[in-house]
């Protein structure tokens, strides 16, 4: 399992308060239910149902949700498998971390559940995530992959969230369940050549406050399910994310930047202080906006270009830090040339004519006496 510490965090409980359907809303819902009882089995065509996810207010409620998430994560929910119980994946190795994880998460639970209830969900969850990292022994289990998982449970049922997360885990978050997060730390090296195109100012501030992506690790790992408070946005979000290529998170975690720029560009320059300012995600972000700003840098920023920018990024930083050792060791080496020139100037000093015949003095005294008291011992039988 990958330690991915800054994932434990305390959060406030994940708010579920259901707000009154706003006139957009109730358009886009009639506009789905249309389509899926005009379409064989409920089932929209993929492009047709990508544009729904990705346009405004996404697709809705859980209730359109349980019905086309499968479908986005090209999920047949005809042919699912039987639901192993709990005890018969207590010797997997990550069964402790994973169960421990999950009880920390009552939280991410609608809150008010009856106790039974809420029992239920964490051993359903605690199934689901074991059944995966089962299934796949090349994956490793991380901390934040429950957040996910949660998400999936709480919309579309046990069966069908294990068949979601089995999808995802193989295509989306292959990459994080590696062995080491060191592909991950370097794709979300990704979003500095966005900035950097669109705001250098920002892009330039960042680097000086040596801020680095350990803020946005949580965004990424959960798509932003540990790090948002409202439900309501976090399963938006994964309306978008399910219809969208797999490294678009990265593009959301960069227009988030973006959209906050003048409030970051007015906090002290170091780490400390950018690391909590970005790290705490505003309850106030207007995703529907950012979203829409996502999808154009996606569009306007070619992968391979960002990557080759990232390279250079990286070598930059190699050479800074190779300069940055030398001028160390050069100090170090003056400092050190500089004490020894002054304790040598100093013994020259106390190393008189007279202080010479003291010191010569003594020692034939010394010695004078240690040959006594030697012979005084051996004539005593002291060895």
């Amino acid at each position: 399992m990958s330690d991915v510490d800054e994932i434990k965090i305390d959060l406030p409980p994940l708010s579920f308060e259901k707000c009154p359907e706003s006139d957009g809303e109730r358009n886009k819902r009639i506009e789905i239910e249309k389509l899926i009882a005009d379409n064989p089995g409920g089932s929209i065509p993929l492009k047709a149902l990508q544009e729904l996810a990705l346009g405004n207010f996404g697709l809705v409620n859980d209730d359109l949700r349980r019905v086309l998430w499968p479908q986005l994560a090209g999920v047949d929910v005809t042919n699912l498998e039987r639901v192993p119980t709990l005890d018969e994946l207590q010797s997997h190795p990550e069964f402790h971390q994973v169960l421990l994880d999950v009880n920390r998460s009552l939280k991410r639970f609608p809150p008010g559940i009856p106790y039974e209830q809420r029992i239920a969900l964490q051993d359903q969850l605690t199934v689901l995530i074991l059944r995966v990292i089962k299934k796949y022994p090349n994956l490793r289990y991380y901390q934040g992959y429950h957040d996910v998982a949660v998400t999936f449970l709480l919309v579309a049922g046990e069966e069908v969230a294990f068949a979601i997360m089995e999808q995802l885990s193989t295509t989306h978050f292959s990459e994080c369940m590696q062995e080491t997060m060191e592909a991950t730390q370097r794709r979300l090296m990704f979003i500095w050549p966005i900035v950097l195109f669109e705001q250098p100012e920002l892009f330039h501030f960042l680097q000086r406050s040596s801020v680095g992506t350990l803020f946005a690790l949580p965004w990424y790992l959960t798509w932003f399910g540990h790090s948002l408070n409202s439900y309501k946005a976090v399963v938006r979000l994964y309306d978008y994310f399910l219809a969208s290529p797999m490294y678009t998170p990265i593009f959301v975690t960069a227009a988030i930047l973006l959209h906050r720029a003048n409030v970051i560009l007015q906090e002290d320059c170091d780490m400390a202080s950018v690391h909590c300012l970005l790290s705490k995600l505003p309850d106030d972000l207007p995703f529907e906006d950012i979203l829409v700003n996502s999808s154009k840098l996606y569009d306007k920023y070619n992968l391979t270009v960002i990557e080759k920018k990232v390279e250079e990024l990286i070598q930059n930083e190699k050479e800074q830090h190779k300069l940055e050792e030398e001028r160390r060791i050069k100090y170090r080496r003056s400092v050190s040339s500089k004490s020894n020139y002054n304790v040598s100037k100093w013994f020259l000093s106390v190393l008189t004519p007279k202080s010479v015949m003291m010191t010569t003095a003594v020692s034939i005294v010394v010695g004078i006496c240690a040959y006594y008291y030697k012979n005084q011992y051996l004539a005593a039988g002291i060895s």
